[in-house]
């Protein structure tokens, strides 16, 4: 009987053994489970692609730089410069990978998830071969979290900010750079000037890709550029092939295997932000959405006028032009003042300038390295002696908005009678031109909030740029010492107004004069169905219209 007893309590025993096993297994963290959902844009050229791609179509060549050794894979069938790869990497049927990487950093799990590129095609920069990153970190206590590399640096995010598919991230990868985004609508703000959409391909594990590990791939430990370099140069502006995973740095100098330390020193993710992002990204459809509601409304007011009072012989009052007199000089003065408006717009308004010259490395000549004016919004390129290298934008729709303003004047000055009401129509215009001009250069003088004046480097000059917004000139000295090496020379930056930014001042300038003409003459432009009895007709008389006949006096018959 004891025997039994004895036999059924092993079996228990061996059951809750064999279950902790199966409860350890459940709970195991498997690359799969959190393996990005990657949507692309739609003009996307390349996709995540077996690295051995590169290594099967490039030669591993050298690059002496300071007396050193680099070595990089030059793909035979292109140069950053063409579309050469591009083009035979899309003739070619490698299979989609997503290579993970597991790792544990001070008792802290992460997986990693490295995706190489044929071509780096982005607004920043061009380059052979393009490996980014995403990642989850896993902590045995607390709030899972990502990061997600773009560009130099990276974003991260808590689990409840990043989007998901059940457990699997999404990932919006910027078309041409591969910047990972934790939102379609991200890569406006910045000057990363990325292009992110959700309306192209998406990949998902198992299906568009598969998963391989990393560290079991033979060139995994291999430290080398995975891109043709021709120059010192190129590795400063971008144009040479990244290192690879075991190697690559950010910004800060972390490495990026080491998932925890670098997710830690990116940006975080700001709810702010995404709301900053999806309004800018939106913006050209809310805009006209607005435009379209005003335009009823300025419609609207035009038929109550045309009911009340008649548009007048001329339609346009600012067309009432007969003679030289105050409200004749005031409509001139505002045609005038729109059209130097419009020049205004397709010109640069803000420009920062610089020539470098540093003995032995770069000497450039004069470039414009920041441009803020109308149609291009704010454009930031990096100098060198191929010519400027775009280093990214902001770009938004200011002449948008000034013309639609200057049609809406326009329009809301249909069938206005009374000079005295259009006068005040060129006033507010005009303030809100030189409202422009002044928030601008009030941006300018905020630059200096971002730099330290005593870093000698780029804080010295934004603080110049600031304590001096309408124009100046600065010389930074270089002198520094790499190694021993010292690398001597100076930049040269000249800033200021740009044309643009002169004329839309002017141009508010006589707007304001047009308005106080109109309003100092105070006339009519023609007679209203209705007159008021303010109103004075246009040679200054009050309006006189049909007399009524005088009334005949009746006189009570006499009674007699």
């Amino acid at each position: 009987m004891k025997t039994k007893i004895f036999g059924k309590i092993l079996i228990i025993a061996g059951l809750l053994v064999l279950m902790s096993f199966i409860g350890v297994t459940c709970n195991a963290q498997s690359p799969e489970d959190y393996a990005p959902v990657l949507y692309f844009e739609g003009e996307e050229t390349c996709y995540p692609v077996d690295a051995n791609y590169h290594i099967d179509n490039s030669d591993l060549k050298t690059l002496t730089i300071d007396d050193n050794q680099v070595a990089y894979l030059d793909n035979r069938e292109g140069t950053p410069d063409d579309n050469g790869v591009i083009d035979h990497y899309k003739s070619q049927n490698y299979q989609s990978i997503v290579y993970y990487l597991e790792g544990d950093e001070n008792g802290i799990p992460f997986i990693q998830y490295w995706m190489f590129y044929a071509f780096n095609a982005g607004e920043h920069n061009r380059h052979e071969g393009d490996w980014e990153m995403v990642e989850v970190v896993t902590p045995s206590s607390g709030e899972k979290w990502v990061a997600y590399s773009q560009h130099y640096s990276g974003q991260s995010a808590t689990w409840n900010q990043v989007e998901k598919e059940g457990n699997h991230i999404k990932v919006y990868v910027a078309r041409g750079s591969h910047a990972n985004y934790l939102r379609s609508c991200s890569g406006k703000v910045g000057i990363s000037s990325d292009i992110v959409g959700s309306n192209g391909k998406v990949y998902r594990v198992n299906e568009e890709y598969i998963l391989k590990d990393i560290t079991q791939e033979s060139w995994y430990n291999g430290e080398f550029l995975w891109g043709e370099v021709d120059s010192v140069e190129d590795l400063a502006l971008g144009r040479a092939g990244p290192l690879g995973p075991q190697y690559r740095v950010d910004m800060n100098g972390n490495y990026m295997k080491d998932g925890v330390t670098w997710g830690e020193c990116v940006m975080p993710a700001n709810n702010m932000l995404f709301l900053l992002e999806w309004f800018l990204y939106n913006f050209v459809l809310i805009f006209a959405i607005i435009t379209a509601a005003m335009l009823a409304l300025i419609l609207f007011k035009i038929y109550r006028r045309h009911k009340k009072y008649g548009l007048g012989p001329r339609i346009v009052s600012m067309l009432y032009i007969d003679g030289f007199n105050l409200k004749s000089i005031g409509n001139i003065l505002c045609i005038t003042a729109i059209i130097i408006a419009i020049f205004g717009i397709l010109n640069t308004w803000y420009v920062v300038s610089a020539d470098i010259n540093v003995e032995g490395v770069i000497t450039t000549e004069k470039t414009d390295v920041l441009s803020i004016d109308g149609v291009n919004g704010v454009q930031i390129t990096m100098p060198s002696v191929k010519g400027s290298i775009p280093a990214g934008a902001v770009v938004f729709p200011f002449y948008l908005i000034i013309l639609v303003g200057l049609i809406f004047m326009i329009l809301a000055t249909i069938g206005v009678h009374l000079s005295r009401k259009l006068g005040y129509k060129y006033l507010f215009r005009g303030i809100r031109f030189i409202v422009v001009i002044a928030v601008l250069l009030l941006a300018i003088v905020l630059l200096g909030s971002f730099g330290d004046s005593g870093d000698g480097g780029i804080g010295e000059i934004l603080n110049s740029i600031s304590s001096s917004p309408m124009g100046g000139n600065h010389t930074l000295i270089i002198s520094e010492s790499l190694g021993e090496n010292a690398v001597n020379g100076q930049a040269n930056f000249s800033w200021g107004l740009g044309i643009g930014a002169i004329l839309l001042l002017l141009s508010g300038i006589i707007f304001l004069i047009a308005g106080i003409l109109e309003i100092i003459d105070n006339k009519t432009f023609f007679k209203p169905k209705i007159p008021t009895a303010k109103a004075k007709e246009p040679d200054g008389e009050p309006p006189t219209g049909p007399k009524e006949p005088p009334k005949e006096e009746k006189i009570p018959p006499k009674k007699e």
